[in-house]
């Protein structure tokens, strides 16, 4: 089952610990307060267990927004 943009957005909104709508793709990592290295590593094992995709470090310090990482998420 394909999970669609909303759901993945709520992930992210948990993950994030923002309240729902606040983000938008554009939403820029480094501008939010809970973006920090618990929350990087929070993102690492999200991916994986939920998209199946394995992220790196470096992979991580790349990402600069929101759609960024929607993108991984395919």
């Amino acid at each position: 089952m394909t999970m669609t943009e909303s759901v993945k957005m709520e992930k992210l909104e948990e993950l994030l610990e923002v309240d729902q709508g606040v983000l938008t793709g554009a939403t820029v990592l480094n501008d939010l307060d809970t973006w920090d290295s618990i929350t990087k590593l929070s993102l690492i094992i999200l991916m994986d267990e939920e998209f199946g995709v394995t992220l790196t470090g470096e992979q991580v310090k790349e990402l600069i927004s929101i759609q960024d990482i929607l993108n991984l998420m395919e």
